[in-house]
């Protein structure tokens, strides 16, 4: 196993702790079946939609935003999203996202427990990975963030119990988010390069096969492994799976930084206006955006 240590002998300048992420948007084949999935398996509002798109969340934010590619197919031994993690407010709230799967007897991959947040693993109706999640007290995390000698079995029962009695809600409450996303890429060594020394997250672990980020002293905001294969191309158009993600930063000039740094890395960088996106070594796209700028 590498290194826990975070120490590196770079000088790119740190991502704020600020940093907060924002709306995750995914490529589905069928929009009316995801947005139904969603809205019936997770509880989600429908925030809005047209002809080719769905936006979905809490009922004050969204969340994740679906984009209909009637020729998107499942990718393969390619770059792409692994999972994003929805981070729901408290254990209670998670409890009754547990329930909901109950109800509607949703398939699930796995229940873990990472010591700095419990996590539910399963997939869409379109296969896109997803894991719910819900944060410890900070003053619960430990030193090493979990990292050492990996999770737990998620205590299902005590997080049930939590919520004893209550009836299963059809909707979420108020406070989902995005938590963190994880992706496949082709090298560990080059998303270090890329998102560490470009962009300025900070590396919390490195496992070998992969590799977790964070802006200030979050578990993770980032994960990237090579669990599809060591040195898979980039993402195939026409994939379900990662449209793109987005993170907010306190200020424009947060954001310019980060473009700059790109720019002189030789990395595609796209200006919005009021927003700019910075393509990583495999096509994926992240978005920054300014509190300042909304």
């Amino acid at each position: 196993m590498h290194s826990m240590s975070t120490t590196t002998n770079h000088t790119t300048p740190a991502l704020p702790a600020a940093l907060r992420l924002g709306p995750v948007h995914l490529v589905v084949a069928d929009l009316p079946r995801a947005r139904d999935w969603y809205a019936h398996h997770l509880g989600m509002h429908v925030m809005s939609e047209d002809a080719d798109t769905a936006a979905l969340g809490d009922g004050t934010h969204t969340v994740l935003v679906l984009h209909e590619d009637s020729a998107a197919g499942a990718p393969g031994a390619e770059a792409g999203l692994y999972h994003v993690a929805l981070l729901y407010p408290s254990r209670q709230e998670l409890a009754r996202a547990a329930m909901r799967l109950a109800t509607y007897r949703t398939p699930i991959e796995g229940a873990s427990d990472h010591r700095t947040h419990e996590a539910i693993y399963l997939s869409d109706s379109e296969g896109n990975g997803l894991e719910l999640a819900a944060d410890r007290p900070r003053d619960q995390w430990p030193t090493d963030l979990g990292y050492s000698r990996g999770p737990d079995p998620l205590d299902v029962a005590n997080l049930l119990a939590t919520i004893d009695g209550e009836p299963v809600t059809a909707q979420i409450g108020d406070g989902l988010r995005t938590g963190h996303l994880h992706l496949h890429v082709g090298d560990v060594d080059q998303a270090i390069a890329f998102y560490r020394d470009v962009i300025g997250f900070t590396v919390t672990a490195n496992l070998g096969s992969a590799v977790f980020f964070a802006a200030g002293d979050y578990h993770h905001h980032l994960g990237a492994n090579v669990w599809r294969g060591r040195g898979v191309g980039s993402v195939s158009d026409h994939v379900v799976g990662l449209g793109h993600w987005s993170a907010e930063l306190p200020a424009a000039a947060d954001v310019a930084a980060v473009a700059e740094r790109a720019r002189a890395a030789g990395a595609t960088v796209i200006d919005e206006g009021d927003a700019v996106t910075v393509v990583d070594p495999w096509g994926m796209r992240l978005r920054f955006t300014s509190a300042s700028g909304r």
